[in-house]
């Protein structure tokens, strides 16, 4: 099956997302990353979703801390065991199995990869490289191409611009490929992404960038120096209508 095989139908004129990223998840709820209880943010990132009117979650890839099938699973029971009732995709991190996020996708977790609805389309991008930087390889970019005939914004989990700081030894390596081939098709709006733990916001030609803060820990930024900070968990709010897209950030008190 292709990427893009599987299509999600939102019968309704507009969509409201959260934009989620980042877990950082251990086998166990009492794993800590640089002294966060990452278990323990993600669930109060989905208690403060649950109040909102949202039509999906997008996760963005980095589940897993430890890289262990449990950190998956501890993921699902999480949300399974969550307030949040809307259904959640996911694009894959640098940190993830793919075949991992497969198996647990069932029930509120969907492995869809393109949701359409009225105005247009979202696309959820594969950019997991060979290395912890990502890459979007070039039957990927075909398949972006073919299917952006109608108005969409795009998700992926690396960054494809530096951001003058230390992941960017771990940023998207064809990064420019990807947005001058959303960029041309004068059809994609905005591409959203995770992976520095921060927020961000740029202009690549017509193509609006958006970097969501991670559930977990943020990593300073502008620093050549890999450093954290827990400033609570963050997360992205995107409203699509007809008036056009507005999104915003959110952050959770620590």
């Amino acid at each position: 099956m292709a990427w893009f095989d599987e299509n999600y139908v939102f019968n309704q004129t507009q969509l409201t997302l959260a934009h989620i990223t980042d877990t950082h998840l251990f086998a166990v709820s009492s794993g800590e990353y640089f002294g966060v209880n990452t278990a323990e943010h993600f669930k109060r990132v989905l208690s403060e979703l649950a109040t909102k009117t949202l039509d999906a979650v997008i996760f963005g890839g980095d589940l897993t801390q430890d890289h262990t099938v449990e950190s998956y699973q501890l993921f699902a029971q999480i949300l399974a065991e969550s307030p949040l009732e809307c259904p959640l995709f996911w694009v894959p991190g640098n940190h993830d199995d793919i075949a991992f996020l497969a198996k647990i996708s069932k029930g509120q977790i969907h492995s869809a990869k393109r949701l359409t609805f009225e105005l247009g389309q979202v696309l959820l991008l594969n950019s997991k490289g060979v290395t912890p930087a990502g890459w979007v390889d070039a039957a990927h970019l075909i398949e972006i191409e073919r299917h952006t005939s109608v108005p969409s914004i795009a998700f992926c989990h690396h960054n494809p611009l530096p951001i003058n700081g230390y992941l960017d030894k771990h940023m998207l390596e064809n990064g420019p490929q990807l947005l001058n081939c959303l960029a041309n098709t004068g059809r994609v709006l905005n591409l959203f992404h995770g992976h520095v733990h921060h927020e961000y916001d740029f202009t690549f030609r017509t193509l609006k960038i958006n970097a969501t803060p991670a559930t977990s820990i943020q990593f300073t930024r502008h620093t050549e120096q890999w450093q954290q900070e827990n400033l609570g968990a963050g997360y992205r709010l995107v409203s699509w209508t007809r008036d056009g897209i507005q999104t915003e950030v959110k952050w959770l008190e620590k």
